[in-house]
């Protein structure tokens, strides 16, 4: 299990089509707020005939935003870039040359063992000339894990390869709405994606597989606006996180708060946490009643949720 709040911490990934000219402004403005994380993308929100548009308005962006914080006090997110190929990724570090230093990491969609040695080589080797970190973040969205021959394999073969870069990798991520587009489902916004048993069987395996040893983050609920879109998030996110997930994908402003404040830890937990990963381990008893005596804490089977919710709190805060 991850031991450093940096995995914990890139919370709700506000996405943004890399062609969007007005983020710069929204950022130093403090528009969206001061937590959450920004994705510029290249990808799926992008006509192919203008990724290379896209690209160069990107390329202005971050410089922008780089030369501006120079002179100017502002929240800068975490910021990751969602490419298409890992060529992609080192045209763009060659491009944005000293402006890269505000640039965290790079989002690898469709995650797949056709591309997987691939971009684990090309990040290796931008992090080897380079004097900073740069992290990146797979999801698990490719058809080839809807077949149950062939899962199993596919997934604990991906976490080997990830292995050998484990340090660099900040968040396993699923593309819920791709993985129902496979199937033709699309929930409404009193439906949580946790009920859609093939979908969730998937989301199952990869927490299976990955969570024991990698932070892996929700999928995108798509309602921003209308009846329910708020009560259904807020579900979700419950959902989210009984199942294992921390963080979630964003696509509106909208969504930060609910995300943020879903993830803050209650002062009842971060008692039993502190209490539990304080425990006099010379003691004949590993077992007692909370702080309040309201429940079990026992040392040898709480331990790892007792210091998953201590890097929580530090990430998002006490309620």
């Amino acid at each position: 299990m991850k031991n450093s709040v940096l995995y914990y911490s890139i919370g709700a990934l506000l996405y943004c089509p890399a062609y969007n000219k007005t983020i710069v402004n929204s950022l130093i403005n403090g528009s969206f707020g001061n937590k959450f994380s920004l994705a510029l993308c290249l990808e799926d929100t992008i006509n192919d005939n203008f990724v290379k548009d896209a690209e160069n308005i990107l390329i202005d962006t971050i410089k922008k935003i780089y030369n501006t914080l120079r002179n100017t006090s502002f929240f800068l997110p975490k910021i990751f870039i969602r490419v298409r190929e890992p060529n992609q990724i080192l045209n763009l570090t060659k491009r944005f040359d000293i402006s890269n230093n505000i640039i965290t990491g790079f989002i690898i969609p469709k995650f797949s063992l056709d591309n997987a040695d691939e971009y684990i080589d090309t990040i290796l080797n931008i992090n080897k000339t380079s004097d900073k970190k740069f992290y990146i973040m797979p999801i698990l969205e490719s058809p080839t894990i809807i077949n149950l021959k062939n899962r199993y394999n596919i997934l604990y073969k991906l976490k080997e390869k990830l292995d050998n870069i484990e340090e660099l990798v900040l968040n396993i991520r699923v593309g819920g709405n791709d993985l129902c587009h496979i199937f033709g489902f699309r929930r409404s916004s009193l439906e949580s994606i946790h009920s859609i048993k093939p979908i969730s069987s998937i989301f199952s395996d990869i927490i299976t597989v990955f969570g024991k040893d990698y932070t892996i983050s929700g999928p995108v609920w798509e309602y921003y606006s209308g009846n329910n879109w708020d009560t259904g998030l807020k579900n979700e996110l419950r959902e989210d996180k009984l199942c294992g997930f921390i963080g979630k994908t964003v696509i509106h402003p909208k969504q930060i708060n609910f995300i943020n404040n879903a993830y803050k830890v209650s002062k009842k937990d971060l008692d039993d946490a502190k209490s539990i990963l304080n425990w006099d381990l010379n003691s004949i008893f590993l077992v007692s009643g909370n702080v309040k005596d309201e429940r079990m804490n026992e040392y040898k089977t709480h331990s790892n949720w007792a210091l998953k919710t201590i890097l929580l709190s530090e990430a998002y805060g006490v309620i």
